[in-house]
């Protein structure tokens, strides 16, 4: 049996404002593809289908036009939701594609998933646990508040929920396992979503060891293998989603099973979306602009650092806004900035404290206005939620 591990999808996600929904048709319209190519027999969607509980009609849209399409020529669909989703929601057109071979599992349930693979006349269990969170579950789990003590209980209740649905693993069938969850060990990034205070809502990967032969893994946006029993693999997300996955390579992942035999992986590599990367001009905007005048990433979302001795104009900003549409976020860094040391102190303090510091500094202890800490923070677009994250190095 040839399965596809996908997940991660955040349909309906924008970037500072920006629309992706063309990036994610052309996703879909890859993914389609790449499944008849590939001669999947099954897909598996790990769940964050949507980027919110109250996804525009555009997402749904898109999501259900990819199942139909996923699923036309009889090959099943199972798709979980994960802590991005609203769980009812996902799950609710069930009686309406339960018949074309669609499963969709909203909350945890007391049983595995069945499918069958046409080609190969494979039987498939799947071990299927959406986000398990302590409001999903309608249980407290630990009443004291220690960290560790919560983390151990939230791994033990996840194992429990698995061995419960691994109790249909047949040694005939292909036995596999999917959750939306965070394992130790996986490397995150900005763009996901906290789902563990601190590190309480983190998962040993010693609570997946249930016999499955492959797990599919949701919620982090870095495709990667996890260490534990078996093989344990996050697909990653389809487009990068915040400039902390600038140069990542975005892929699905296929998986060749049979009944009791390894799992043969392999990643294949993505083409669709607009790379996101960091450009740093130390040469100040004259090579912002010679990138530009030789089309440097042009199809690319760019954070930009631009050194400078005097401060950018509004009409300075406009400008390259208009010479590419692609700019997100524009930072000036102040050689005084760096002299002062105040570029290491970046993650320590909010932009505004850094500018006044920095004021201070230059005119001898003096406090600026606030009318100027504001048109400051309008310069680094210090308005745009996103924008204060990057620029204090969250």
């Amino acid at each position: 049996m040839r399965i596809l591990h996908t997940g991660d999808w955040h349909l309906g996600k924008t970037l500072e404002g920006r629309s992706r929904l063309r990036e994610q048709e052309d996703f879909v319209d890859e993914l389609v593809k790449l499944a008849d190519e590939q001669q999947a027999d099954a897909i598996l969607m790990a769940g964050d289908v949507y980027d919110s509980v109250n996804p525009p009609a555009s997402a749904e849209q898109l999501f259900y036009e990819a199942a139909a399409r996923l699923t036309e020529n009889g090959r099943p669909l199972v798709v979980i939701a994960g802590n991005h989703d609203q769980p009812e929601r996902v799950a609710s057109v069930t009686p309406l594609v339960n018949r074309q071979g669609i499963t969709l599992v909203g909350t945890p349930v007391s049983e595995a998933v069945t499918i069958h693979a046409g080609r190969t006349g494979e039987t498939a269990h799947i071990a299927a646990l959406p986000y398990p969170s302590e409001a999903r579950l309608n249980e407290l789990l630990a009443t004291d508040g220690d960290e560790n003590v919560l983390r151990q209980a939230y791994s033990r209740r996840v194992g429990m929920l698995m061995q419960r649905l691994a109790a249909s693993f047949q040694p005939d069938t292909v036995n596999l396992a999917m959750s939306h969850i965070y394992v130790l060990g996986g490397v995150e990034s900005d763009s996901e979503r906290p789902i563990q205070v601190g590190g309480a809502y983190t998962v040993d990967p010693s609570s997946l060891a249930i016999g499955a032969q492959y797990t599919a893994l949701g919620h982090l946006h870095r495709a990667q293998a996890v260490k534990g029993e078996g093989v344990i693999r996050y697909s990653g997300s389809p487009l990068a989603y915040s400039f902390s996955e600038a140069g990542q390579s975005k892929s699905i992942t296929m998986v060749d099973l049979t009944p009791g035999g390894e799992a043969q992986v392999e990643e294949v590599l993505l083409t669709c979306g607009n790379p996101l990367v960091r450009w740093k001009a130390r040469g100040g905007l004259a090579e912002v602009y010679r990138w530009l005048d030789e089309g440097r990433d042009s199809k690319a979302y760019i954070d930009m650092e631009v050194w400078l001795e005097d401060a950018m104009s509004l009409k300075e900003i406009q400008q390259l806004r208009k010479a590419h549409e692609g700019i997100i976020h524009i930072r000036p860094v102040y050689p005084e900035m760096e002299a002062a040391g105040l570029m290491e102190q970046r993650s320590q303090l909010p932009v505004h404290e850094l500018f006044r510091k920095f004021y201070q500094r230059q005119t001898g202890g003096a406090q600026p206005e606030d009318s100027l800490v504001q048109l400051f923070l309008e310069l680094v677009d210090e308005d745009e939620p996103g924008v204060r994250e990057e620029v204090e190095g969250r």
